[in-house]
């Protein structure tokens, strides 16, 4: 009866690759503590540190027979503990990065979203009390805020003076605002 304690880690590499479950379980029991505490060093996460250090032991397994060791036993696992960590954190960055993007996005969202919706219900306001100017006085207001006109061409176009389109957008404009911050109240 083979002793495995006793056994140097390339001996115990030779009998796991000819499928020695035996081996298998004392490179498990010989350096699974020493590498869980190095992979929590580092993650500073229980359970990832135990997920890291299991999926080293499947891999150590699923290729047992294809593993061609160019350092030592613990040279390897450590190595692939600390890969599979760093791979870790790395993933774990990206999902932070991209919950906190998407959060970003979402209060983004609804923050435009109620821009716009108040936006057109704003917008519709201002076209219904638009609408219930004076009809000259509306004609002026809708020249120069919907069309562009300066006062000047206001004044061509409608036949009157400069003096008379200023007093008429003033007089809109004190209105609509009377008008349009008393609804808003409401809202």
């Amino acid at each position: 009866m083979i002793k495995y304690k006793s056994l140097k880690d390339t001996e115990l590499l030779h009998l796991l690759q000819h499928e020695d479950h035996n081996a298998y379980k004392e490179i498990y029991e010989r350096y699974w503590s020493s590498l869980y505490r190095h992979s929590l060093r580092m993650l500073q996460d229980a359970d990832l540190a135990k997920d890291v250090v299991q999926d080293v032991f499947v891999m150590l397994w699923a290729r047992r027979n294809a593993l061609e060791l160019h350092t030592s036993l613990s040279s390897f696992l450590y190595a692939a503990v600390r890969n599979k960590t760093l791979n870790q954190i790395d993933h774990s960055k990206v999902r932070s990065d991209y919950m906190d993007s998407l959060q970003v996005a979402i209060e983004e969202g609804a923050y435009s979203t109620d821009e716009l919706i108040n936006g057109k219900e704003l917008a519709k306001i201002i076209e219904t009390e638009t609408a219930n100017l004076p009809r000259k006085m509306r004609m002026v207001f809708e020249l120069s805020r919907k069309h562009d006109y300066s006062y000047r061409e206001i004044a061509e176009k409608l036949c009157i003076t400069d003096h008379t389109v200023k007093k008429q957008m003033s007089n809109a404009l004190r209105i609509l605002r009377t008008r349009i911050s008393l609804l808003l109240i409401f809202f």
